[in-house]
């Protein structure tokens, strides 16, 4: 173990945390890659993984790079050697399920302007009031803020806004890309779908997990050993796919339970919280902050216990997010790379979120 990991109580202290907006709990890396998550679980043994072991997963795709989720950041992000690749699920009017961070489109497109008028009283504009056809005619950009007419980019380093021409795409659209690279390739790289704001989607009269169980199916993901772990925040909903909705479609994917940086996810971070969770997942994935404390001095790291619970539960542990810009750095880390190098070789943990995948893989290759 690093000198420089202490540990500390293993429940997230609920004093100095902010709410998480984006990845909020909604109310209510390759050869051995095929086999990860396979069983679960060796006999309650915690083991630092080797590097090469190590998943990278293409946070909304190369999104360092290019407009989130767009399909010229998942081609990216497929080149740049990730194992596998996340698409947030949202749906529309009509029943498609398409690849959205948020159910909301006014932070990355030109909705306001094609579609004025159709915002809801909030002022925003929800993919759920518009058809397929509709949503193709925006234009993507790069995620930003708008705040008293002026947009600024979310990421000012990053793909400039309103540049170039991206569209929203469906996540069979996706399914087809990724698959269809595997067959031009003979790699062998694997979808991550989280289920956005399944209790919202509910209130409208959608089940958004069954479309997504659904489209999964279509596309032959229906067994444990199958390339795709299914995410989501809301605890209930996983176990309603668990108890419910897999074994009445004859289906057997992983799932993993995201656990937020916030008040809301505090007990599901002691022991009894993470046997819970091993009862219907086959693994976390945690803020990063939940790991290590992020107000930690760089000599002085205090390490949660988290990931210990978890692989003592049988659970991997896929952080997230790993981000290059310095003001998304904990102030412990020198730079991205020793970031990593925290988490992958001092941590342990199993795989990583990670908006650059190419930076990550080249470090786990340079680390074997």
């Amino acid at each position: 173990m690093s000198e420089r990991l202490s540990y500390r109580k293993a429940a997230l202290s609920t004093e100095g945390i902010d709410e998480m907006k984006s990845d909020q709990f909604p109310v209510g890396h390759g050869i051995l890659v095929a086999l990860l998550f396979l069983a679960a679980c060796d006999g309650g043994t915690s083991v630092v993984p080797a590097a090469s072991e190590t998943l990278v997963i293409a946070h909304r795709g190369a999104s360092g790079y290019l407009p989130e989720h767009t399909i010229a950041a998942k081609a990216m992000a497929y080149a740049q050697g990730a194992d596998f690749i996340e698409q947030d699920l949202v749906m529309t009017q009509d029943d498609a399920v398409i690849v959205l961070h948020d159910h909301h489109l006014d932070t990355v497109s030109n909705v306001a302007s094609i579609f004025p008028g159709r915002a809801r009283g909030d002022g925003r504009y929800y993919a759920i009031d518009f058809t397929l056809a509709e949503i193709r005619e925006l234009s993507v950009t790069e995620r930003f803020e708008l705040q008293d007419g002026v947009i600024t980019a979310v990421f000012p380093e990053r793909f400039p806004i309103n540049r170039s021409t991206f569209r929203v795409h469906t996540f069979a659209e996706e399914i087809e890309l990724v698959q269809g690279l595997n067959r031009s390739t003979g790699r062998s790289v694997g979808i991550y779908p989280e289920i956005k704001s399944p209790a919202f989607h509910l209130a409208e009269g959608k089940d958004i997990s069954r479309a997504v169980l659904d489209v999964l199916k279509t596309y032959d993901y229906t067994r444990a050993t199958d390339m795709v772990f299914l995410q989501c925040f809301d605890p209930y909903e996983l176990v309603r796919i668990r108890q419910e909705l897999l074994p009445t479609m004859n289906m057997d994917v992983r799932l993993v339970q995201l656990i937020a940086y916030s008040k809301e996810f505090a007990a599901m971070t002691t022991a009894e919280g993470i046997q819970k969770v091993s009862a219907y997942a086959a693994g976390i994935g945690p803020s990063m902050h939940l790991l290590i404390d992020p107000d930690s001095d760089p000599g002085n790291l205090e390490v949660s216990g988290l990931l210990e619970l978890a692989h003592d539960a049988g659970l991997k542990v896929h952080p997230y997010t790993f981000r290059r810009e310095r003001n998304q750095i904990p102030a412990y880390a020198k730079d991205y790379e020793d970031l990593l190098d925290i988490f992958v070789n001092e941590l342990g943990v199993d795989g990583v979120f990670t908006d650059f995948p190419d930076r990550t893989v080249r470090f786990l290759e340079n680390a074997r």
